[in-house]
């Protein structure tokens, strides 16, 4: 079976949406207001962005059934996921606060490294507590959770 690559980055990208954990292709950072990295806050203020996470984190809640056995776990995943994304807004933030210069291909890269490292050290943080609910949940409810990402891009039969 071979991994169709466009595929699985599909999945990823899904997958990091879902589970709130910023944009697992978060395109590289510029100063200019047009930048890529502001589609995930564009015209939003923190009251807006922090109901923007709240309502990811119930939408998940209610696809994967959590019990209120699983809720203790369950809230150490919601923890993390409102961590990595004020930790996301406040990367932006400080990035926004830097006065306007140019921005040549290596600074381009060197920022593109830079949120990305932190957006792999917030989902590596995810992972982690999910991995710890997941193994909770009894077997038809990991069906439930496996559709739930397999529904975003798999592309598996």
């Amino acid at each position: 079976m071979t991994l169709n690559p466009i595929r699985a980055t599909s999945r990823l990208s899904a997958l990091g949406v879902v589970l709130g954990a910023a944009l697992l292709a978060l395109p590289a950072v510029a100063a200019e207001p047009t930048s890529h990295y502001h589609h995930h806050v564009w015209g939003k203020t923190p009251a807006e962005r922090a109901e923007s996470i709240e309502q990811r984190i119930d939408m998940l809640h209610g696809k994967l059934q959590i019990t209120a056995a699983e809720e203790p776990d369950w809230h150490a995943v919601a923890d993390v996921m409102r961590g990595n994304e004020t930790h996301m807004q406040d990367m932006i933030s400080a990035r926004e606060a830097e006065p306007a210069h140019h921005v040549d291909a290596l600074e381009d890269l060197r920022i593109y490294e830079h949120f990305t490292q932190a957006h792999v050290e917030g989902l590596k943080a995810l992972r982690t507590s999910f991995e710890t609910l997941y193994n909770t949940m009894p077997a038809d409810q990991k069906l439930i959770a496996d559709g739930v990402f397999d529904k975003f891009g798999n592309g598996h039969d």
